[in-house]
């Protein structure tokens, strides 16, 4: 599986960043990595250096083998927390279309 990590210029994406990004998301994702493709995760600062309330979008986009890419944003008050949000909601819709295809 390939892992692709995105920022703005807003915020400052070094290795460092990159790796907490690929920990958060392929540990939320678990077992489900070894139907994936590629992952990117994009991080975005909207109001740049004003700050503000929930100003932090992640978008990650899972690419299952076989079928369509499934992408989810999630915005937060911070990165850290904008990446567990969106990592938790692409586990979610993941499970939800392999769980479709079981029933098939």
């Amino acid at each position: 599986m390939q892992f692709q990590f995105n920022t703005d210029a807003n915020i400052q994406g070094d290795d460092r960043l990159a790796e907490v990004a690929e920990t958060v998301v392929t540990s939320a994702l678990g077992h489900l990595t070894d139907r994936l493709s590629r992952i990117e995760v994009h991080l975005v600062d909207v109001n740049g250096a004003k700050g503000g309330a929930d100003d932090i979008h992640c978008t990650i986009e899972a690419r299952p083998e076989g079928m369509q890419p499934q992408t989810v944003t999630h915005s937060d008050a911070n990165v850290d927390a904008a990446l567990r949000g969106a990592s938790k909601k692409i586990r979610a819709l993941l499970d939800s279309e392999f769980g479709k295809l079981g029933r098939r």
